[in-house]
């Protein structure tokens, strides 16, 4: 069975204030091609596939147009939520519009209810774990610990046991949305951290033929079972090296794996450049990225003068413009407010808030208030995302 795994559309989503749709739509052109001329038998989509909760008009119509062009295809398709969607919201309608042929799975307690499929070899079984919110599953998989691990470690239980009650020729694929250890994040991926802990290990999902995974926008492979397809687009220009692929996967008759990287277009790359604004401006090695979409970071010892205006005027799609002077030995300027806070999680910055205003760091007792009002903030906002409540 050839499948298609894709996740973090984010339809709807913009980068520093520019527009996505387009490029959007350009992808999933690209996804239908890809569909039809690959003889595609299955496409996957582990999650995100909204960049918000209540996604504007314009995303739920370019949602809307995909999910008619797959089903002309007449290629099933496996959905799952993610964190940015409301589940609630992408789920309306799912039993009427899986007559069309695609399977929206956002409900947690359906988690072990498969989409089956056949092929010349027998059945494979589609299980999607929309994201599981600790906090708000652990009564339904009764967990005692309100942790990633516990609750898609229950989740797994239940898919384990209804593909145990399933003949022993069927094969098993999972879609799951989660930060699995061994992944790399970028900047642009929202924190899903719960008590301290973000990732889970790959080892959770012993037992399945092929896991499609979401939310790392980078594609990489865990295990050679275990993949993210990641994000089609680059969201933000921690992303400018990656290249952005879905996986062709074909799943053999004994549950054999051979996958494939099939390119996505890219309408812009991105390019990080880096160097004083005369640099900027005059190096010909940089006449490649004049139609890309750039983030300067100034190394003049001074700030210059209208410096956005004149690197526009080279370099007409920047959006970013950052400010880091080159330091000399000795020189123990402090660096930029943003450079201080980049890759520290909440957690860490409110314990360094504490440690500058007290002398000190947190106790033992004191990290875990900090890290269980982080908790009950997220968790409230995941209840308001999903209730509609909040854009």
């Amino acid at each position: 069975m050839r499948i298609l795994h894709t996740s973090d559309w984010h339809l709807g989503r913009s980068l520093h204030r520019v527009s996505m749709l387009t490029a959007q739509s350009v992808f999933l052109d690209h996804l239908v091609t890809t569909v039809r001329e690959r003889e595609v038998d299955a496409v996957l989509v582990a999650g995100d596939v909204y960049d918000r909760a209540v996604p504007p008009l314009a995303a739920v119509e370019l949602f809307d147009r995909a999910l008619h062009r797959l089903a002309a295809e007449g290629v099933p398709t496996v959905m799952i939520s993610g964190n940015h969607d409301s589940a609630r919201r992408l789920g309306v309608g799912a039993g009427l519009i899986e007559r069309a042929g695609i399977h929206l799975r956002t409900d947690p307690a359906r988690c072990h209810v498969p989409v089956v499929l056949a092929d010349g070899h027998g059945d494979v079984a589609f299980y999607g774990l929309p994201y599981l919110e600790p906090a708000l599953v652990k009564d339904e998989f009764r967990t005692e610990r309100v942790r990633h691990e516990a609750v898609i470690g229950a989740a797994m239980d239940r898919v384990r046991a209804d593909l145990a009650s399933r003949a022993t020729a069927t094969r098993s694929v999972v879609l799951a949305h989660a930060f699995v250890a061994g992944g790399e994040p970028s900047d642009s991926e929202r924190d899903i951290t719960v008590g301290g802990v973000a990732a889970v290990p790959s080892g959770i999902f012993h037992g399945v033929d092929y896991v499609a995974l979401g939310h790392l926008h980078g594609c990489q492979t865990i295990t050679e079972r275990i993949r993210y397809s990641g994000s089609p687009l680059a969201y933000s220009f921690s992303e400018a090296a990656h290249r952005k692929t879905m996986w062709l996967i074909d799943l053999g008759p004994g549950g054999e794996v051979a996958a494939e990287r099939v390119d996505v277009p890219v309408p812009r790359p991105l390019a990080r450049l880096r160097g004083s604004l005369e640099e900027l401006l005059g190096d010909p090695s940089l006449d490649r990225h004049e139609g890309s979409f750039v983030e300067a970071a100034l190394t003049d010892p001074v700030r210059p003068a209208e410096p956005m205006a004149r690197l526009a005027e080279r370099f007409p799609h920047v959006l970013s413009l950052l400010f880091e002077p080159e330091r000399t030995d000795g020189d123990d300027a402090p660096v930029s407010y943003a450079q201080r806070l980049a890759g520290r999680s909440e957690q860490q910055i409110a314990e360094d808030f504490v440690a500058h205003v007290r002398g000190g760091g947190p106790d033992g007792r004191e990290r875990a208030v900090l890290r269980d009002a982080f908790d009950e903030v997220r968790v409230e906002d995941a209840v308001h995302e999903g209730a509609g409540r909040r854009g």
